[in-house]
């Protein structure tokens, strides 16, 4: 670039700056939409060549406009998109360290945190730390340190749009890799989001379980309750994605206490059995039931049926655990047709595999009779 070209570009650069700095939000409005017509998708050489190597500058412009109005909100989605210009630029750790050191990361969290603000800004934000984590172990650690994976919880489960709470999900998965200081935090904390009430949310947070559980060495005992509790709903894609992560954790520590529960869910005990385990009146609430438990029940056949028709290991356990007796138990339910159904396709390969350890033990037995 000649000189001459170059000092033309530093003085219309340097009257941009001075614009900005004079004019009110109706002015840097329309300048931030000029910046995003013409700079999206831009590469951080690209951005230095169009502000005269001070790009940084128009940033931290932003970043103190963003931080000093977030709470109007009027503007915020603008801000957003503006500083995910520098954000997602190659070659742009120059940008994020600057971003971060203005304070740009914590007044994201904080902007997912507050219920005013509206869920288009709080999944521009969600992109935005996605990005951020995305760049790299220490970025996954800062954001690990404000208490990020808290937050980023609370708002998927507070969230109502899918675009939120899949941005979410995908921020987690993120925090979760190549962070091993915060990688159990993350693990964990998708744990205790099962227990939310959003479906869709149920749904997400299974499906990052199940990423996040494959660079697990073990299984947290805690997973096991809630996820047994995941069949009880009645969203079929929500107990699709509870019998994936269950049929994945049959090579983890908790693979026992997963098909000892599946079992015993074959045959509800509520409250009242427990106390009463052999009155009429026991005998009556078992058979009529609640949905849930019904739903619970098919889910819990279903998932027996197919860890029966490809795992051999794992269904001698059920074998051993008395499972026979309980999916005979499930067919006999009149109120739910469809855990008759589950119960009775479940046998099938039960029945097959229990005549074929009889077998093996005969022989055994045989065998070891004519060694005599």
């Amino acid at each position: 670039m000649s000189a001459h070209k170059e000092s033309s570009n530093i003085g219309r650069v340097l009257s941009f700056l001075r614009e900005w700095d004079r004019g009110g939000s109706t002015v840097r409005c329309r300048m931030v939409n000029s910046f995003l017509g013409k700079n999206t998708g831009k590469s951080l050489y690209e951005l230095e060549l169009e502000f005269a190597d001070v790009a940084s500058l128009f940033l931290a412009r932003l970043t103190t406009w963003m931080r000093l109005t977030y709470m109007q909100g009027t503007f915020l989605g603008l801000q957003l998109k503006a500083i995910g210009i520098f954000l997602s630029a190659s070659c742009h750790d120059q940008y994020l360290m600057e971003f971060l050191d203005d304070g740009g990361v914590l007044t994201l969290l904080v902007i997912l945190s507050q219920s005013e603000t509206n869920e288009d800004d709080k999944a521009e934000a969600l992109h935005l730390l996605l990005t951020i984590s995305n760049a790299g172990r220490k970025y996954k650690e800062f954001i690990c340190e404000k208490h990020g994976v808290k937050i980023v919880a609370e708002c998927m489960t507070m969230s109502n749009t899918n675009h939120t709470q899949e941005t979410g999900r995908a921020l987690m998965e993120s925090l979760s890799y190549g962070n091993p200081t915060y990688q159990d935090q993350v693990y964990k904390s998708l744990i205790d989001l099962m227990s939310c009430t959003s479906p869709k949310a149920q749904q997400l947070v299974l499906q990052a379980l199940r990423a996040v559980q494959l660079k697990q060495k073990t299984a947290h005992h805690s997973i096991v309750k809630p996820l047994l509790n995941m069949l009880r709903s009645p969203h079929i894609e929500v107990q699709t994605e509870a019998i994936n992560l269950i049929l994945d954790l049959r090579h983890h520590n908790v693979r026992g206490l997963l098909l000892s529960g599946l079992v015993t869910l074959l045959r509800p005990i509520r409250k009242e059995e427990e106390q009463h385990p052999k009155t009429q009146e026991t005998e009556r609430i078992e058979i009529t039931g609640s949905l849930p438990e019904f739903l619970q029940q098919a889910a819990a056949a279903k998932t027996i049926r197919l860890v029966a028709e490809k795992y051999k290991e794992p269904s001698e356990e059920l074998l051993h655990l008395g499972v026979i007796q309980q999916l005979l138990h499930a067919m006999g339910n009149r109120k739910h047709t469809d855990s008759q159904i589950q119960a009775s396709l479940a046998l099938k390969p039960l029945l097959t595999e229990d005549v074929a350890m009889i077998q093996t033990d005969n022989q055994t037995l045989y065998t070891g009779w004519h060694k005599r």
